[in-house]
Protein backbone atom coordinates (compact mmCIF):
# COMPACT_ATOMS: atom_id res chain seq x y z
CA UNK A 1 0.00 0.00 0.00
CA UNK A 2 3.01 2.67 1.31
CA UNK A 3 7.05 2.27 0.37
CA UNK A 4 9.39 4.80 1.14
CA UNK A 5 13.02 4.65 -0.04
CA UNK A 6 15.70 6.88 1.93
CA UNK A 7 13.13 9.25 1.92
CA UNK A 8 14.00 12.38 3.91
CA UNK A 9 12.31 16.20 4.67
CA UNK A 10 14.76 18.62 5.87
CA UNK A 11 14.09 22.06 6.96
CA UNK A 12 16.49 24.91 7.74
CA UNK A 13 16.81 23.65 11.20
CA UNK A 14 15.45 20.57 11.63
CA UNK A 15 15.08 17.42 9.93
CA UNK A 16 11.41 15.90 9.85
CA UNK A 17 12.72 12.51 8.51
CA UNK A 18 15.41 11.02 8.11
CA UNK A 19 16.51 8.16 5.70
CA UNK A 20 13.23 6.49 6.12
CA UNK A 21 12.42 3.16 4.81
CA UNK A 22 9.50 1.22 5.31
CA UNK A 23 6.88 -0.57 3.68
CA UNK A 24 3.29 -0.84 4.05
CA UNK A 25 0.88 -4.02 3.27
CA UNK A 26 -3.00 -3.72 3.66
CA UNK A 27 -4.48 -4.23 7.11
CA UNK A 28 -4.46 -2.00 9.82
CA UNK A 29 -1.04 0.17 10.21
CA UNK A 30 -0.20 2.52 13.04
CA UNK A 31 2.32 5.22 13.20
CA UNK A 32 4.12 5.76 16.27
CA UNK A 33 6.39 8.46 17.64
CA UNK A 34 6.40 11.45 19.78
CA UNK A 35 5.27 14.89 19.05
CA UNK A 36 8.04 16.17 16.35
CA UNK A 37 9.25 12.26 15.28
CA UNK A 38 7.61 13.52 11.90
CA UNK A 39 4.51 11.37 11.24
CA UNK A 40 2.20 14.39 10.07
CA UNK A 41 5.17 15.48 7.56
CA UNK A 42 5.20 11.61 6.49
CA UNK A 43 1.60 11.76 5.63
CA UNK A 44 2.13 14.97 3.70
CA UNK A 45 4.56 13.72 1.53
CA UNK A 46 2.41 10.59 1.07
CA UNK A 47 -0.36 13.05 0.32
CA UNK A 48 1.66 14.93 -2.86
CA UNK A 49 1.58 18.21 -0.46
CA UNK A 50 4.75 18.39 0.46
CA UNK A 51 7.95 17.51 -1.82
CA UNK A 52 10.48 15.14 -0.06
CA UNK A 53 14.09 16.41 0.31
CA UNK A 54 15.41 12.74 -1.13
CA UNK A 55 14.52 9.47 -1.90
CA UNK A 56 11.12 8.04 -2.81
CA UNK A 57 7.91 7.20 -1.59
CA UNK A 58 4.91 5.41 -3.83
CA UNK A 59 1.05 5.40 -2.53
CA UNK A 60 -0.83 2.26 -3.86
CA UNK A 61 1.34 2.30 -6.57
CA UNK A 62 1.60 5.53 -7.20
CA UNK A 63 4.85 8.05 -7.11
CA UNK A 64 4.22 10.98 -4.44
CA UNK A 65 6.47 13.21 -6.27
CA UNK A 66 4.25 13.32 -9.67
CA UNK A 67 0.69 11.76 -9.15
CA UNK A 68 -0.27 13.23 -6.35
CA UNK A 69 -3.66 14.30 -7.55
CA UNK A 70 -4.44 10.54 -8.87
CA UNK A 71 -3.43 9.53 -5.01
CA UNK A 72 -5.64 11.91 -3.19
CA UNK A 73 -8.78 10.70 -5.72
CA UNK A 74 -7.65 7.14 -3.60
CA UNK A 75 -7.00 8.13 -0.80
CA UNK A 76 -8.82 9.52 2.37
CA UNK A 77 -7.22 11.40 4.84
CA UNK A 78 -8.27 13.02 8.75
CA UNK A 79 -6.08 15.58 9.15
CA UNK A 80 -5.21 16.37 13.13
CA UNK A 81 -6.17 19.45 13.71
CA UNK A 82 -9.65 21.36 13.35
CA UNK A 83 -10.77 22.00 9.71
CA UNK A 84 -14.36 22.39 9.52
CA UNK A 85 -16.32 25.07 9.20
CA UNK A 86 -18.78 26.22 12.08
CA UNK A 87 -21.40 27.44 10.37
CA UNK A 88 -22.11 24.17 7.51
CA UNK A 89 -24.07 21.15 8.58
CA UNK A 90 -22.59 18.00 8.86
CA UNK A 91 -24.14 16.54 5.76
CA UNK A 92 -23.82 19.72 3.52
CA UNK A 93 -20.04 19.42 3.94
CA UNK A 94 -19.97 15.70 3.45
CA UNK A 95 -21.69 15.84 0.40
CA UNK A 96 -19.61 18.37 -0.67
CA UNK A 97 -16.23 16.58 0.22
CA UNK A 98 -17.88 13.63 -1.61
CA UNK A 99 -18.57 15.78 -4.84
CA UNK A 100 -15.22 17.10 -4.73
CA UNK A 101 -14.09 13.91 -4.90
CA UNK A 102 -16.13 13.14 -8.54
CA UNK A 103 -19.26 11.58 -7.09
CA UNK A 104 -22.89 12.60 -8.59
CA UNK A 105 -25.02 15.00 -6.49
CA UNK A 106 -27.92 11.81 -6.42
CA UNK A 107 -24.45 9.04 -5.16
CA UNK A 108 -23.28 11.78 -2.89
CA UNK A 109 -26.00 12.39 -0.88
CA UNK A 110 -26.53 8.46 -0.47
CA UNK A 111 -23.08 7.80 0.69
CA UNK A 112 -23.28 10.71 2.77
CA UNK A 113 -25.82 9.08 4.80
CA UNK A 114 -24.44 5.75 4.87
CA UNK A 115 -21.14 7.03 6.30
CA UNK A 116 -22.50 9.43 8.88
CA UNK A 117 -24.72 6.78 10.03
CA UNK A 118 -21.70 4.56 9.74
CA UNK A 119 -19.61 6.99 12.49
CA UNK A 120 -22.56 7.55 14.52
CA UNK A 121 -24.11 10.83 13.34
CA UNK A 122 -27.44 10.01 11.75
CA UNK A 123 -29.48 12.08 14.40
CA UNK A 124 -26.95 15.21 14.43
CA UNK A 125 -26.31 15.46 10.99
CA UNK A 126 -28.58 18.62 9.89
CA UNK A 127 -26.98 20.60 12.88
CA UNK A 128 -24.61 23.51 12.19
CA UNK A 129 -21.06 22.18 13.24
CA UNK A 130 -19.88 25.09 15.48
CA UNK A 131 -22.44 23.40 17.85
CA UNK A 132 -20.72 20.62 18.07
CA UNK A 133 -18.43 18.81 20.60
CA UNK A 134 -14.60 17.62 20.15
CA UNK A 135 -15.92 13.77 19.53
CA UNK A 136 -18.76 14.88 16.62
CA UNK A 137 -15.53 16.94 15.18
CA UNK A 138 -13.52 14.26 15.04
CA UNK A 139 -16.36 11.92 13.48
CA UNK A 140 -17.29 13.78 10.81
CA UNK A 141 -13.63 13.92 9.95
CA UNK A 142 -13.68 10.41 9.56
CA UNK A 143 -16.82 10.81 7.37
CA UNK A 144 -15.94 13.07 4.68
CA UNK A 145 -12.15 11.25 4.46
CA UNK A 146 -14.58 7.67 3.82
CA UNK A 147 -17.48 9.19 2.10
CA UNK A 148 -15.74 8.40 -1.56
CA UNK A 149 -14.94 4.68 -0.57
CA UNK A 150 -11.26 4.93 -0.91
CA UNK A 151 -8.46 1.88 -1.45
CA UNK A 152 -6.54 3.52 1.75
CA UNK A 153 -7.40 6.41 4.46
CA UNK A 154 -4.77 8.06 6.46
CA UNK A 155 -5.84 8.80 10.17
CA UNK A 156 -3.49 11.65 11.80
CA UNK A 157 -3.94 11.49 15.37
CA UNK A 158 -8.05 10.48 15.38
CA UNK A 159 -8.47 10.39 18.99
CA UNK A 160 -6.44 14.11 19.69
CA UNK A 161 -8.74 15.84 22.47
CA UNK A 162 -11.39 12.49 23.09
CA UNK A 163 -12.17 11.51 26.59
CA UNK A 164 -11.54 7.95 27.78
CA UNK A 165 -15.20 6.69 26.34
CA UNK A 166 -14.63 8.44 22.83
CA UNK A 167 -11.46 7.25 22.40
CA UNK A 168 -12.62 3.66 23.09
CA UNK A 169 -15.39 4.50 20.29
CA UNK A 170 -13.42 5.68 17.87
CA UNK A 171 -10.29 3.31 17.91
CA UNK A 172 -13.49 0.83 17.24
CA UNK A 173 -14.62 3.15 14.63
CA UNK A 174 -11.07 2.81 13.21
CA UNK A 175 -10.89 -0.94 13.62
CA UNK A 176 -14.31 -1.72 11.57
CA UNK A 177 -12.66 0.90 8.43
CA UNK A 178 -11.07 -2.28 8.30
CA UNK A 179 -13.25 -5.00 8.81
CA UNK A 180 -16.17 -4.01 7.75
CA UNK A 181 -15.39 -2.41 4.50
CA UNK A 182 -12.07 -3.35 3.55
CA UNK A 183 -10.56 0.14 3.63
CA UNK A 184 -6.72 -0.47 4.55
CA UNK A 185 -5.86 2.18 7.71
CA UNK A 186 -2.56 4.71 8.47
CA UNK A 187 -3.30 5.50 11.89
CA UNK A 188 -0.83 8.06 14.06
CA UNK A 189 -0.68 8.18 17.13
CA UNK A 190 1.58 8.87 20.34
CA UNK A 191 -0.25 6.88 22.59
CA UNK A 192 1.03 3.43 22.42
CA UNK A 193 -1.54 1.59 24.06
CA UNK A 194 -4.46 2.48 21.41
CA UNK A 195 -2.01 1.42 18.54
CA UNK A 196 -1.42 -1.87 20.28
CA UNK A 197 -5.16 -2.46 20.72
CA UNK A 198 -5.94 -1.53 16.95
CA UNK A 199 -3.17 -2.54 14.77
CA UNK A 200 -2.64 -4.88 12.83
CA UNK A 201 1.25 -3.53 12.33
CA UNK A 202 3.31 -0.99 14.43
CA UNK A 203 5.92 1.00 12.35
CA UNK A 204 7.95 3.73 15.18
CA UNK A 205 9.80 6.38 14.09
CA UNK A 206 11.27 8.50 16.50
CA UNK A 207 13.60 11.80 14.99
CA UNK A 208 12.57 11.28 11.42
CA UNK A 209 14.49 7.97 11.85
CA UNK A 210 12.84 3.83 11.83
CA UNK A 211 13.23 2.53 14.44
CA UNK A 212 11.24 -0.49 14.16
CA UNK A 213 8.30 -2.01 11.39
CA UNK A 214 6.51 -5.47 12.43
CA UNK A 215 3.59 -6.66 13.48
CA UNK A 216 1.71 -5.97 16.91
CA UNK A 217 1.79 -9.77 17.66
CA UNK A 218 5.38 -9.65 17.60
CA UNK A 219 6.33 -6.25 19.50
CA UNK A 220 3.64 -8.06 22.30
CA UNK A 221 5.04 -11.68 21.72
CA UNK A 222 5.50 -13.06 25.59
CA UNK A 223 8.57 -12.68 27.89
CA UNK A 224 10.38 -15.16 29.82
CA UNK A 225 8.77 -13.05 32.94
CA UNK A 226 5.60 -15.14 35.15
CA UNK A 227 4.19 -12.12 36.73
CA UNK A 228 2.52 -13.04 40.34
CA UNK A 229 -0.05 -11.50 42.60
CA UNK A 230 -1.14 -12.66 45.70
CA UNK A 231 -3.23 -11.79 48.99
CA UNK A 232 -2.19 -10.61 52.40
CA UNK A 233 -3.42 -12.59 55.28
CA UNK A 234 -3.25 -12.11 59.09
CA UNK A 235 -0.68 -14.81 59.32
CA UNK A 236 1.40 -12.79 56.31
CA UNK A 237 0.60 -8.99 56.52
CA UNK A 238 3.08 -8.89 53.66
CA UNK A 239 2.61 -12.19 51.57
CA UNK A 240 4.26 -10.79 48.35
CA UNK A 241 7.46 -11.32 51.09
CA UNK A 242 6.63 -14.41 52.46
CA UNK A 243 5.92 -16.04 48.98
CA UNK A 244 9.22 -14.17 47.49
CA UNK A 245 11.04 -15.91 50.25
CA UNK A 246 9.28 -19.30 49.76
CA UNK A 247 10.38 -19.39 46.05
CA UNK A 248 13.90 -18.46 46.82
CA UNK A 249 14.04 -21.53 48.79
CA UNK A 250 12.75 -23.44 45.97
CA UNK A 251 15.52 -22.25 43.97
CA UNK A 252 13.61 -20.06 41.70
CA UNK A 253 15.39 -16.88 40.27
CA UNK A 254 13.16 -13.78 40.99
CA UNK A 255 13.44 -11.22 38.47
CA UNK A 256 15.34 -7.76 38.83
CA UNK A 257 13.39 -4.53 36.65
CA UNK A 258 14.46 -4.74 33.60
CA UNK A 259 13.74 -2.85 30.07
CA UNK A 260 10.45 -4.96 29.86
CA UNK A 261 8.73 -2.70 32.44
CA UNK A 262 8.84 -5.46 35.05
CA UNK A 263 9.03 -4.51 38.72
CA UNK A 264 12.06 -5.75 41.37
CA UNK A 265 11.13 -8.98 43.36
CA UNK A 266 8.57 -7.63 45.95
CA UNK A 267 7.99 -3.98 44.61
CA UNK A 268 4.47 -3.73 45.67
CA UNK A 269 1.90 -6.59 45.60
CA UNK A 270 3.74 -8.35 42.43
CA UNK A 271 6.58 -10.78 42.34
CA UNK A 272 8.12 -11.71 38.72
CA UNK A 273 9.62 -14.84 38.30
CA UNK A 274 12.11 -16.08 35.58
CA UNK A 275 11.16 -18.64 33.24
CA UNK A 276 13.45 -18.38 30.72
CA UNK A 277 15.69 -21.39 31.78
CA UNK A 278 12.98 -23.25 33.31
CA UNK A 279 10.17 -25.95 32.69
CA UNK A 280 6.71 -23.35 32.43
CA UNK A 281 4.59 -26.11 34.01
CA UNK A 282 7.18 -26.69 37.16
CA UNK A 283 7.63 -23.11 37.81
CA UNK A 284 4.06 -22.86 37.89
CA UNK A 285 3.21 -25.52 40.00
CA UNK A 286 6.26 -24.40 42.10
CA UNK A 287 4.44 -21.09 43.08
CA UNK A 288 0.67 -22.50 43.23
CA UNK A 289 1.95 -25.16 45.92
CA UNK A 290 4.11 -22.38 48.12
CA UNK A 291 1.03 -20.28 48.13
CA UNK A 292 -1.15 -22.46 48.96
CA UNK A 293 1.33 -24.09 52.04
CA UNK A 294 1.12 -20.46 53.21
CA UNK A 295 -2.30 -19.98 53.17
CA UNK A 296 -2.09 -16.89 50.57
CA UNK A 297 -4.77 -16.06 48.04
CA UNK A 298 -3.57 -16.34 44.25
CA UNK A 299 -4.75 -13.26 42.83
CA UNK A 300 -3.17 -14.19 39.20
CA UNK A 301 -0.28 -15.98 37.67
CA UNK A 302 0.55 -14.82 33.82
CA UNK A 303 3.35 -14.58 31.54
CA UNK A 304 4.10 -11.04 31.14
CA UNK A 305 4.16 -9.70 27.16
CA UNK A 306 6.39 -7.09 25.35
CA UNK A 307 5.04 -3.80 25.11
CA UNK A 308 5.65 -1.33 22.11
CA UNK A 309 7.14 1.97 24.87
CA UNK A 310 10.56 -0.59 24.95
CA UNK A 311 11.43 0.15 21.32
CA UNK A 312 11.84 3.70 22.69
CA UNK A 313 13.56 2.41 26.26
CA UNK A 314 16.00 0.49 24.01
CA UNK A 315 16.22 3.06 21.12
CA UNK A 316 16.12 6.89 21.83
CA UNK A 317 14.19 7.16 26.04
CA UNK A 318 12.22 9.42 24.03
CA UNK A 319 8.58 10.67 25.86
CA UNK A 320 5.86 8.42 24.77
CA UNK A 321 2.74 7.31 26.37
Amino acid sequence: MIATESLSKRYPRVTALDQLTVGITPGVTGLVGANGAGKSTLIKILLGLSPATEGTASVLGMDVSTQGGAIRESVGYMPEHDCLPPDVSATEFVVHMARMSGLPATAARERTADTLRHVGLYEERYRPMGGYSTGMKQRVKLAQALVHDPRLVLLDEPTNGLDPVGRDEMLGLIRRVYTDFGISVLVTSHLLGELERTSDHVVVIDGGKLLRSSSTADFTQQTAVLAVEVTDTEAHPDGTKALRTALDRAGLSLRAAGTDGTPAPGAGHLLTVDIADADDGAVYDTVRDAAAELGLGLVRMEQRRHQISEVFTEGSGSDVA
